[in-house]
């Protein structure tokens, strides 16, 4: 199939979980985790209709913003990110979503008001505790949204998490559950510089799941552009 053909049933998919959750299949954005996609890949999924594309690596996103890849699209910042490439980022990308540290807030609250703006972020939950994996323990998101109350460069808009790679999507409900609850009770609070807005999460193997626990961001990559080539 090909990638239009791919992005289809990604969004038919996203449509259908949203439906069945009672929930309205427009507010929920879909991302192309871009990764090893050159940019005329990129630029044919948007041109299909990817409304957003998220990367992995700053290098790699700073090539194929030269080149013009996410022109119409929304370009978002997905993976682990090192203090000394923030500077790259902010005032690029609309959110990064892998925030998982105060020093690292204060290295892009420092570059923001470097630049007289402010940087839409997403804490990165750890959901299920693997320690292969970034983010910060669920019992420590009060401390984290606390934390941001001294930055103004920034301002968080939400919650993400990877789970688990999994063999049935279902395997994840109860990941996808748990931040679901962590973003409605910490939105019922008030934090200064923190506005619950979007709940990232759910990738090529369990997007329909997260859909139907409330996320309304999804980053989904192979699903779309096939399996990468490492």
């Amino acid at each position: 199939m090909s990638i239009a053909e791919n992005l289809a049933l990604v969004k038919a998919n996203i449509a259908r979980a949203a439906e069945a959750a009672g929930r309205d299949p427009a507010k929920i954005l879909l991302i192309g985790a871009t990764k090893m996609n050159d940019a005329a890949r990129v630029r044919e999924a948007v041109a299909a209709g990817l409304p957003a594309c998220g990367e992995n690596r700053v290098q790699e996103l700073l090539e194929k913003h030269a080149q013009g890849a996410y022109e119409g699209a929304e370009l978002h910042f997905i993976g682990s990110l090192q203090r000394n490439k923030v500077k790259y980022l902010v005032g690029l990308v609309r959110l990064i979503h892998s925030v998982d540290s105060v020093e690292l807030m204060r290295e892009i609250d420092r570059q923001a008001r470097k630049r007289g703006l402010v940087q839409d972020i997403l804490l990165e939950v750890n959901a299920a505790g693997e320690a292969s994996k970034s983010g910060f323990a669920p019992e420590a998101l009060p401390d984290m949204l606390a934390a941001a109350a001294q930055f103004p460069g920034l301002r968080v808009r939400g919650l993400m998490t990877i789970p688990p790679i999994c063999a049935e999507e279902t395997e994840n409900l109860p990941y996808f559950l748990l931040l679901k609850q962590l973003f409605v009770d910490n939105g019922e609070k008030k934090y200064d510089n923190v506005s619950m807005d979007f709940l990232s999460m759910g990738m090529s193997g369990d997007y329909e799941a997260a859909v139907s626990c409330g996320a309304n961001m999804v980053r989904v990559g192979t699903a779309i552009f096939g399996r990468r080539v490492y």
